[in-house]
């Protein structure tokens, strides 16, 4: 195949409900939980007729195919294989019951600019061997003045009457200012509906697929409007609401009602995001949900059959999700029901709303697919994501506690004790998510699970700066790596001592991207707290990163979060401040790494090796941010395995 995949050809794996046997273990392999999910990622078809999945396959380094199955038939078909390179299958979804959009995302550079680009794709369900169709066209006048986009991939809406029509927003006209346009799947052919305009960088459509909603951005100081058009038939463009996105939290457009007036926004109430509608003909706003503990997490649910809105994703309710809708509760009752030991979500319903695809884990349990049918009554597995860890007696659950910090703050977090963990405190894994604009959650997470079988204790605090817990809480963050949130994490770590969790002889801080910082920052502010340091893709040098965003067009937006003050970054810096570090350290990075600059872990290799320090520093090739490459993250993992077995046994 010609394009950004390869041709699929022979496969030596197993198919869609194939059977995985297992033997117990108590201290299972590496590759148990360093394989990329064997399933993942199903989409059903409009109809309910078909499936679409992810399977990866760890042949010739690792391969990803992207398969569809007809429910029917039971015939699968294998459209797509990528090796998670240069070019990653990014996201997917059927248009209709014939074909799929795919979106690629290829990892790009200009000059000694590394960036992700996108490229929107079709193709039919049963399209083995055939070229996909790039469904967006560069344009321009000569070959010198070919416009473009970096972001090929933004579908606005999908028109589910139409369906062989999506609305997709791309600059083809004047970068970073998209204009929206009608896209025909099967021609390629494009309509414009509206120009780009006013430094609006997202548009939003009704229910009726009418366009409604602009939302601008001036990258410069961070001011933001909110436009809509009152009525979907007037051209007049209205702004609602005005805010500055660096420094006040405004609101945001979410989506419409079946009602084209009635439109959903987040906003904050009481110091927690909380969804609200807005009525623009009459400007009457009323709030539809809000959490006294948390921000409102997710985006709206509709209904495919009536295509009203019937809920909302929040990840801190009892379903994941809080409906308006009885049947949608009812419906997840009955899961619950059926599988009491999990926590279940419905993930698809077809149009009718009759058949679905049903996602169910733990904690200790990785995730289940099944698929469903209410008018038949029948319910199956579809596939299992990691069937190498499907045994509920080696992996253990996770207790969500809360401990305070010095100035009094209280920080939740999420505490995995091992198997037969026996009395008295033992080896411990503080693990600070990345971000960190992010939150950890309970469920399964194939790293936890990893360190806890090894024999550890982890734990995930969510710092300041974790979102998830108000707007204050997640503000600060700002300027302040390495200052308060990493005290946080010190203070984490005496409260594991003080429980008698943690030998406090044998701690080690493993982190990941902003994580990845945090556990460097702790050998430089905390020399003598740690008895190791795992650093994965992580920030070292403030100052540097920084000044490499001015390469990119949210630049004033990092030296909002981050700060600009050179001597404060250098402070705040690990890289500056090496001749501190007593701990032994384990870096890793990826060499195509987009979102943290791969000279971030090569510098801070250097200044540890000049100063003659105990290190170990492993670069991935073509490595990304997120261990997509199979090979990658078992070495990845095993270098893990043996560091924190020297550190820590």
């Amino acid at each position: 195949m010609n394009g950004p995949f390869s041709r699929v050809s022979v496969l030596f794996f197993f198919i869609l409900f194939s059977f995985h046997s297992v033997t117990y273990a108590e201290r299972l392999s590496v590759e148990s939980f360093s394989s990329l999910p064997q399933y993942a990622n199903p989409k059903l078809s409009p109809g309910g007729i078909r499936v679409a999945f992810l399977q990866n396959a760890d042949i010739d380094g690792g391969a990803t195919f992207l398969s569809t199955v007809d429910l029917q038939t039971g015939e699968q078909t294998y459209l797509l294989r990528s090796d998670n390179e240069k070019v990653k299958i990014n996201w997917y979804r059927w248009v209709n019951d014939k074909t799929l959009a795919i979106s690629a995302r290829y990892e790009s550079r200009d000059r000694n600019v590394k960036y992700y680009q996108t490229r929107l794709y079709a193709m039919d369900y049963n399209d083995t061997g055939e070229k996909a169709r790039l469904l967006i066209k560069p344009r321009g006048r000569s070959q010198d003045r070919v416009s473009v986009s970096q972001f090929q991939d933004n579908v606005i809406d999908w028109l589910p009457d139409d369906p062989e029509h999506i609305i997709v927003a791309i600059d083809l006209d004047r970068p970073l200012l998209p204009s929206v346009y009608k896209l025909n799947v099967y021609t390629t052919r494009m309509s414009r509906i509206e120009k780009g305009k006013r430094k609006i960088r997202d548009w939003l459509t009704d229910q009726q697929g009418n366009l409604r909603v602009g939302i601008t951005l001036d990258y410069d100081d961070g001011e933001r409007e909110i436009l809509v058009r009152r009525t979907s038939d007037s051209d007049d463009w209205d702004t609602i609401f005005s805010f500055n996105a660096m420094n006040e939290s405004g609101i945001y457009p979410v989506g419409f009602g079946l009602d084209p007036n009635l439109m959903y926004y987040k906003a904050y109430q009481d110091d927690k995001l909380a969804l609200f509608t807005w009525n623009l003909t009459d400007n009457t706003k009323t709030l539809v949900f809000a959490d006294p503990e948390y921000d409102v997490s997710g985006g709206l649910i509709y209904s495919p059959k009536t295509r009203e809105a019937i809920g909302v994703y929040h990840a801190n309710s009892e379903l994941g999700r809080i409906y308006w809708d009885d049947r949608f509760t009812g419906l997840h009752k009955g899961f619950d029901k059926a599988f009491p030991d999990t926590d279940n979500y419905l993930m698809s319903l077809d149009n009718e709303e009759n058949s679905y695809i049903l996602y169910s884990e733990n904690d200790y349990t990785p995730g289940s697919y099944y698929i469903g049918n209410r008018e038949n009554r029948s319910l199956g597995l579809l596939f299992d994501t990691y069937p190498s860890l499907m045994q509920t007696d080696v992996l253990t659950q996770h207790q969500k506690v809360t401990y305070t910090a010095r100035d009094g703050t209280e920080i939740e977090g999420y505490l995995t004790l091992p198997k037969n963990k026996g009395e008295g405190p033992i080896p411990t894994i503080l693990h600070p998510h990345g971000g960190p604009g992010a939150r950890d959650f309970a469920g399964f997470d194939y790293w936890t699970s990893f360190f806890s079988n090894r024999g550890y204790a982890v734990f995930r605090p969510n710092f300041r700066g974790s979102t998830g817990y108000g707007y204050e809480f997640a503000r600060s963050q700002m300027q302040s790596w390495g200052l308060a949130m990493q005290d946080d994490l010190t203070d984490a770590t005496h409260w594991l001592v003080e429980q008698g969790i943690a030998d406090p002889e044998k701690i080690c801080i493993v982190g990941a991207s902003y994580g990845g910082y945090a556990a460097l920052m702790a050998t430089v502010k905390t020399p003598d707290l740690f008895a190791c340091s795992v650093s994965f893709a992580g920030v070292s040098n403030l100052r540097q990163l920084v000044s490499s965003s001015r390469k990119f067009v949210n630049t004033e937006f990092v030296k909002n979060q981050i700060g600009s003050d050179s001597d404060d970054l250098e402070a705040r810096s690990p890289y500056y401040a090496v001749e501190k570090i007593k701990t032994p350290i384990l870096l890793v990075h990826g060499d195509e790494d987009r979102v943290v600059d791969v000279r971030q872990s090569r510098m801070m290799a250097d200044e540890l090796e000049d100063l003659d320090k105990t290190f170990e520093y492993i670069e991935l090739e073509s490595g990304d941010h997120y261990l997509s490459i199979q090979r990658n993250r078992h070495r990845f993992f095993t270098a893990v395995d043996e560091f924190l077995s020297r550190h820590l046994d």
